[in-house]
């Protein structure tokens, strides 16, 4: 990432270059990019191409002012980090579904980041509704923060664990993935990225979402014509909108993009 790309990706996030990579500096960054940096698949259902390139992505991010799915998001947000000076470990992790049952090898990549000032954190801004803050990577007890109380806790091999290590992370005591602390590169992603672009099996597939955090905590979700507007309180605004000029509106003032057509499901797969 020149400094040129750098200095655009800050200015996407509404961020100043920081003068040290921090946990306060890190902290800030997390935040700016959950309610900056949607969480979307609309790729998948608009027939694009999505690539596990540092350029690509971000043309698309920061060039388009789109959003993306972990992959995207999140590796893109671990460049980001590392052109700033912050110590980036990516993650392969794999995602509960129901009955707390396991998703694929490489389902999410998450970020392990460390600073210099000695924080050790948990980066996650592609999950969707998950931690608005790092998380603490070494705290075993309960974190409070404006998304829940999470908790990270290890997994031994009696418990399905692949080996000593492997970390479940909780949120609200329901566990949400199954994280590995083996380092990976971004291109290891790539078979994971496939398989949730194109299987009748992955949720992204059979959904359409478009979601950030909100200013005052909350989130703003379209589902495809329907809006959701929560309050950090938990109150819900639901909308459901009539036509396509309504859908485009609300992408474009709710979520900074500007999209040539509504996308709609069964269009097409966006896999590489």
């Amino acid at each position: 990432m020149d400094t040129a790309e750098l200095d655009a990706y800050l200015r996407r996030l509404g961020a100043e270059q920081p003068a040290r990579p921090t946990a306060d500096v890190l902290r800030e960054l997390h935040l700016r990019h959950l309610r900056t940096v949607p969480f979307e698949n609309l790729s998948i259902h608009l027939g694009e191409e999505i690539v596990l390139e540092e350029k690509r992505l971000l043309a698309k991010v920061v060039g388009e002012c789109r959003g993306g799915f972990c992959f995207e998001l999140n590796g893109l947000f671990g460049a980001l980090l590392v052109a700033l000076g912050f110590d980036v470990t990516l993650l392969a992790a794999r995602v509960y579904g129901d009955e707390e049952s396991l998703g694929i090898p490489y389902d999410h990549l998450a970020l392990r980041v460390r600073t210099v000032d000695g924080g050790d954190w948990l980066a996650d801004v592609g999950f969707g509704a998950n931690s608005h803050y790092p998380l603490e990577f070494g705290e075993r007890g309960e974190q409070t923060d404006p998304g829940g109380t999470f908790r990270v806790a290890e997994v031994g091999r009696e418990s399905g664990g692949r080996e000593f290590g492997d970390l479940d992370v909780f949120r609200d005591g329901k566990p949400q993935y199954r994280m590995e602390v083996r380092p990976r590169a971004l291109g290891d992603f790539v078979a994971g990225s496939w398989w949730h672009s194109t299987s009748p099996a992955s949720h992204f597939t059979q959904s359409l979402v478009c979601s950030r955090v909100a200013e005052g905590g909350g989130r703003i979700t379209l589902s495809g014509r329907t809006l959701t507007v929560t309050s950090a309180d938990g109150d819900r605004e639901v909308t459901e909108l009539a036509t396509d000029g309504e859908v485009l509106a609300v992408y474009r003032e709710r979520f900074g993009m500007e999209l040539g057509r509504v996308p709609e499901m069964g269009e097409g797969s966006g896999g590489r």
